[in-house]
């Protein structure tokens, strides 16, 4: 028997729903991917350690997926098991701070805020993530970001499937960075923000500019896995990229957006070697006319 027929046995033994040879472009934004061996989808926290630490132990390889939006599948496929922390989406208030699970929308908890009158997660509305991926990787948008409303998120500790809180400076901040990007032994649970009463008017009138703004400058009618690339210190990166004479290049099915050049689409039938020959093509001309070299933030996954 090999080593996925007995994760497969476990998860059954343990009433924890899975798919099998599911395509991974049905969950991601990119809309491009290979298939998972099993796609693991845990109803809580319990049964997401279970999965986690059952692959592990049977040495199948395994990796968390939130609303995968800032993920690029290979074309092969994944050998191991891809598990989902969608079901993670409770919600509550307590005063003036909400506790939301991982695989909250993020643009569904600035919803949430808005209709309890709180203000500081408006940035967030239009982001496609989840709250945990917001987390991780520090996700902002319009002068706000995570770092600025979070007071606390907690998380599974793989190694021992003992659950830990962190505080907000233990997060380390950074520009799309968490202390969470150097300990992938730890999976988000769920985050608590701290944020203050406003006028609901307000609120609703600053989401609404934001998304306006998106739909005026962003590409939104085709899949895509957001800004591609870092913003480079003092420089934007999709300004240098139309510079470069790169608006509308294409390589296969991907190409970069007339609208906004930071943004990788997928035009149609796009591959993952598409998106990341692309990739390649955009920091080599950068590099060649700028001598910047910019940086890939979004993640590749095959195995």
């Amino acid at each position: 028997m090999d080593r996925i027929e007995q994760l497969k046995n476990v998860l059954d033994g343990l009433g924890i729903s899975y798919r099998e040879n599911e395509p991974m472009k049905e969950h991601t934004s990119f809309k491009i991917g290979g298939s998972a061996a099993l796609f693991v989808e845990p109803q809580c926290a319990e049964d997401l350690s279970s999965a986690y630490r059952s692959a592990k132990f049977l040495g199948v390889n395994s990796y968390v997926l939130g609303k995968g939006t800032n993920v690029l599948f290979d074309d092969e496929g994944y050998s191991g098991a891809v598990i989902s922390t969608l079901a993670l989406d409770s919600i509550c208030r307590n005063g003036d701070s909400i506790t939301c699970g991982a695989g909250y929308s993020l643009t569904s908890l600035a919803r949430y805020a808005l209709e309890n009158s709180l203000t500081g997660l408006s940035f967030a509305f239009g982001i496609p993530g989840s709250v945990g991926g917001g987390v991780f990787m520090n996700a902002g948008a319009y002068n706000g970001e995570i770092s600025f409303v979070l007071s606390s998120s907690s998380y599974l500790d793989t190694s021992d499937g003992s659950v830990h809180t962190l505080s907000a400076e233990e997060h380390d901040f950074g520009y799309r960075y968490s202390s969470y990007k150097v300990h992938p032994d730890r999976i988000i649970l769920d985050a608590t923000f701290s944020l203050k009463q406003g006028e609901y008017n307000e609120i609703k009138a600053e989401m609404d500019d934001f998304m306006n703004r998106r739909k005026t400058k962003q590409p939104l009618e085709y899949p895509s896995a957001g800004s591609v690339f870092k913003r480079y210190p003092g420089r934007y990166t999709a300004q240098m990229i139309d510079e470069a004479g790169l608006k509308g290049a294409s390589v296969g099915g991907a190409a970069v957006s007339e609208k906004h050049a930071g943004f990788i689409i997928n035009k149609g039938g796009a591959t993952s070697r598409d998106v990341l020959c692309l990739i390649d093509m955009i920091k080599d001309a950068i590099y060649r006319k700028f001598g910047i070299e910019i940086e890939c933030e979004v993640i590749h996954v095959k195995g």
